[in-house]
């Protein structure tokens, strides 16, 4: 029986990725197996494609995986692989799709990588600064990458999450010290989306001796299924009890609290829009692959989904927002009535 086994590092709705592959079992005769990950973001300046190397092979020898994780050769193609990206229009929401721009994939080096499970500090990866495009009202837009090996050809495509109506609709937020009092926040759906994951913190200042430091707390939704979803005039409808945010930094500013509320050397107060409500979408393809393969760390046997044909891994798109809120007038009132917490207007 044929059997591989790769190290996987997938950072999924931020950052670059800088997958590596390779503990594997050798059996049979040898022959690289394709290990491709790239999550296309429209909202980002540049996109990145990691392109690396599983092996399959006879069971003469074994491998130290902690060893070859180490070194370069062990994961990258040598050289650089024709790596390109092919835009499909749709200029009138019929399906009928048309070849647009062809992208092609240069390489780069990342040279800042900590010392970890990965050979390092520099990293190969593939990448464009070119626009991607999200669906409009009438156009819709799919890619699909293609890579060529010697003889073999890779390839995978996606749908771009997001489209012009995506957004955060909530622009004040309701939290108060006092239980049962709930809250939601609202968000327009994103075209391709098949999970959301949504974060609120609070940001506020804490001065100490003259030093002004800047502080927060946040909590994460579980993950946000659409088809579990509400909707509410057009917008997805997410609910909370406004005591969260109030136990989270109670419990962060915890016996650090003012007895001297006249010590001009301690004190804390939040700017105009002291809340940030981060929402991040990603597409089908990569909730498929998390959910269906159960990625755990970052060691995995071959994964029972992978949309690369020719390879394993993932290629789709994932989009992030951020807003910044106000907070409600009796949030403000709560804070500011806690003279022991500190917190004085600016």
């Amino acid at each position: 029986m044929k059997k591989i086994r790769f190290f996987l590092s997938l950072l999924m709705l931020t950052g670059i990725l800088v997958s590596c592959n390779t503990k594997v079992d050798l059996y049979a005769d040898y022959k690289d197996i394709p290990i491709v990950y790239g999550l296309l973001d429209a909202t980002i300046d540049t996109n990145y494609v990691k392109i690396v190397r599983a092996f399959s092979g006879s069971d003469d020898a074994s491998v130290n995986a902690e060893e070859v994780a180490l070194i370069a050769d062990s994961c990258n193609y040598p050289g650089k692989l024709d790596a390109r990206i092919f835009e499909y229009v749709d200029e009138f929401g019929n399906n009928n799709y048309v070849l647009g721009r062809t992208i092609v994939l240069d390489t780069m080096t990342i040279d800042h990588k900590d010392p970890g499970t990965f050979y390092y500090p520099n990293q190969k990866v593939y990448w464009t600064a070119e626009h991607f495009n999200v669906n409009g009202e009438r156009t819709k837009y799919k890619y699909r990458l293609q890579i060529l090996k010697g003889n073999d050809t890779i390839t995978s495509e996606t749908g771009m999450v997001g489209g012009e109506r995506f957004r955060i609709a909530t622009a004040t937020a309701f939290f108060m010290d006092e239980e049962g009092k709930s809250a939601e926040l609202k968000f327009i759906p994103a075209d391709n989306a098949a999970v959301y994951y949504m974060s609120i913190r609070f940001n506020y200042h804490e001065v100490k001796n003259g030093q002004d430091v800047l502080k927060s707390v946040s909590y994460t939704f579980p993950a946000l299924n659409p088809d579990n979803l509400v909707l509410d005039g057009g917008a997805y409808v997410i609910g909370y009890q406004q005591i969260l945010l109030f136990n989270l930094l109670r419990d962060a500013i915890g016996s650090d609290t003012i007895h001297n509320t006249n010590n001009p050397e301690f004190e804390r107060y939040f700017d105009e829009q002291p809340l940030d409500i981060m929402l991040a979408a990603g597409g089908d393809e990569l909730y498929n692959y998390i959910q269906v393969n159960s990625v755990s760390g970052y060691s995995q046997t071959v994964p029972d989904y992978t949309n690369i044909n020719g390879g394993y891994g993932v290629f789709s798109s994932r989009i992030n927002l951020l807003r910044k809120a106000r907070i409600s007038a009796r949030a403000e009132s709560d804070l500011y009535g806690k003279t022991s917490w500190g917190f004085v207007q600016h």
